[in-house]
């Protein structure tokens, strides 16, 4: 179980986490959403005990992971940035986490080597942008820890490696549950394999939710303008576009029963919103964030 109590992260004058508090229970792959600069890895470093926060607490099953040897064996945390010396050998490396991770499984270390077509004598230095990243996501699914962290670890891998890396991680996660935090800018390519997703824009907590909730909860209105003016009314707009005199709008919040009978009586077209699209919406600029809450 993670708990984070108004868990903060400050760089001088800047706050890159903004007093956060959420609970993550074992077992689950999560997606943790946001745009660059809104404090996600910031979090992930406190969350895999790269640093302290500046306040508030993070427990891992009770317990502070900061210099917390017993909890740091079960913790991986694999950077866009590979962690690596340069002039190792890629089989260096990975004989280097074999030996910190109790739970490494070299079986499927060396499936997965074989599915990116990893050449373990090149130096790490030697290697390519997508290498270096199925290098990265070598340890990240091999040391099966029990909190396994990926941040944009998929950066420089091409559309086939991207497919091969989904598959491998459910594949295995399936076989062996544990908790998996995914951070991605690629959400359409991931959503159907988040459990619950985590959005945090400017350093703060914008929706924790399973995602097949958060996915209902954004809907597109289209027809006829005062229609649909009339039909929002009350209701939380993300965002709105007019064409003559259709006009249309993306509601936050969900639709039940009743909504939907009447708006098509009203002759209104209903639209899924996809979680890219919610994200996109909900982070943007002009956005205020107290209204989805």
């Amino acid at each position: 179980m993670i708990s984070l109590r108004d868990l903060t992260v400050r760089y001088g004058a800047t706050t890159a986490v903004d007093s956060i508090s959420v609970d993550l229970a074992p077992g689950k792959i999560y997606g943790l959403l946001g745009r660059n600069g809104s404090g996600k890895t910031s979090l992930l470093s406190v969350l895999s005990a790269y640093r302290k926060p500046s306040s508030g607490s993070v427990t891992i099953d009770g317990s502070d992971p900061f210099e917390n040897r017993e909890l740091m064996r079960d913790i991986v945390f694999v950077r866009d940035a590979l962690d690596a010396v340069e002039g190792d050998r890629a089989g260096t490396l990975l004989d280097l986490h074999a030996r910190m991770r109790p739970s490494w499984d070299a079986e499927l270390a060396a499936k997965l080597v074989a599915t990116f077509e990893l050449d373990l004598r090149k130096r790490v230095g030697a290697l390519s942008r997508g290498q270096r990243s199925s290098l990265g996501v070598v340890i990240g699914l091999a040391s099966r820890a029990p909190l396994t962290i990926l941040d944009e670890v998929y950066l420089g891998m091409d559309a086939a490696a991207r497919t091969a890396f989904y598959r491998e991680m459910l594949a295995d996660y399936l076989e062996h549950p544990r908790t998996i935090i995914l951070s991605t800018h690629l959400i359409q390519e991931v959503a159907d394999l988040l459990e619950e997703v985590v959005i945090i824009d400017r350093g703060r907590l914008v929706v924790h939710e399973d995602t097949d909730t958060f996915r209902s909860r954004g809907v597109a209105v289209t027809g006829p303008a005062d229609v649909v003016t009339v039909f929002a009314e009350g209701r939380t707009v993300l965002a709105e576009q007019s064409l003559g005199r259709t006009r249309q709008v993306t509601l936050y919040g969900g639709l039940d029963a009743d909504d939907r009978e009447r708006a098509e009586s009203a002759g209104l077209t209903l639209t899924p919103v996809g979680i890219q699209d919610l994200f996109v919406h909900l982070t943007s600029p002009e956005h205020n964030l107290e209204a989805v809450r």
